[in-house]
């Protein structure tokens, strides 16, 4: 069965760094790739980041442009969106997805995915 599972969210101070996994279980994520998308409560889910299997490319968000990064280790089969300066609109649940490589849609689009986590919380908050 092929799942998605998120963690590392949690209660951190302005200016803060967490660091969230998200870990492919009943498939290899060596051929898909991953997005990092981010819902805040009465707000539209959107795309954070995104990480391609086949060059390695990551866009960003502008909103977390410079702050988070995202990557991937095949090995453990888990990709990872660390984050950096944090900042209140930064709170939100993340959730990771995944799709095949031969995708050719823009990244931002939800309806593209084929696999989605349960999402984590992540609360900036002094």
């Amino acid at each position: 069965q092929v799942q998605l599972v998120e963690s590392g969210g949690g209660l951190v101070q302005p200016g803060g760094s967490l660091r969230l996994s998200c870990t492919a279980s009943g498939f290899s994520l060596d051929n898909y790739d991953i997005g990092w998308f981010r819902q805040a409560p009465g707000k539209e889910r959107e795309g954070v980041s995104f990480i391609y299997s086949t060059d390695g490319s990551t866009p960003y968000a502008d909103s977390v442009k410079g702050r988070f990064t995202i990557s991937r280790d095949n090995a453990k089969n888990t990709v990872y969106l660390q984050m950096n300066s944090l900042k209140p609109e930064d709170t939100a649940v993340y959730y990771c997805a995944a799709r095949t490589n031969l995708s050719g849609s823009i990244w931002t689009r939800l309806g593209s995915y084929d696999y989605w986590g349960q999402g984590t919380q992540v609360t900036v908050s002094s």
